[in-house]
């Protein structure tokens, strides 16, 4: 609806309004792609882990145990092409490679680290349904 039709409805947003918001439930929306970066598992663990602070690659490898070198730099790639984090190479051999989060990363890293400290507050309640919907999924004595 325009201003010129005023028939009491409610103005609906331009589009560009919507494309400057954005909208996660659209199937096109370019933020479900950075949702997707910043809550995959390895994004999680990498934003809350660089939180600490500068990290070398081969660190972020040992703090963020079970991933991969390829899983890792893609993660990094991806959070450095959404302004999350800052990549700086030092032209020495062998090579030197450091990852800061940006003042976005940090925002974005508090965000998922609140997350992450829910979920670890409530494990014991969320196992707990997790073992009694397993429970009622394989009733003992079923054949």
């Amino acid at each position: 609806m325009n201003a010129d039709h005023d028939d009491g409805a409610e103005a609906r947003p331009t589009l560009a309004e919507m494309m400057r918001r954005g909208d996660v439930f659209a199937e096109k929306c370019p933020s479900r792609e950075v949702l997707k970066h910043v809550t995959s598992r390895w994004g999680v663990l990498l934003l809350v882990g660089l939180l600490g602070g500068t990290h070398r690659f081969s660190d972020l490898r040992r703090k963020v145990n079970g991933i991969s070198e390829k899983m890792l730099a893609q993660t990094l790639q991806q959070l450095e092409s959404d302004g999350f984090v800052t990549r700086v190479s030092y032209p020495v051999v062998p090579p030197h490679v450091e990852y800061t989060l940006t003042p976005l990363g940090e925002q974005i890293g508090r965000k998922v680290e609140a997350l992450a400290d829910w979920i670890e507050l409530n494990l014991p309640e969320i196992l707990a349904a997790q073992q009694a919907r397993a429970g009622q999924e394989n009733p003992v004595g079923a054949n």
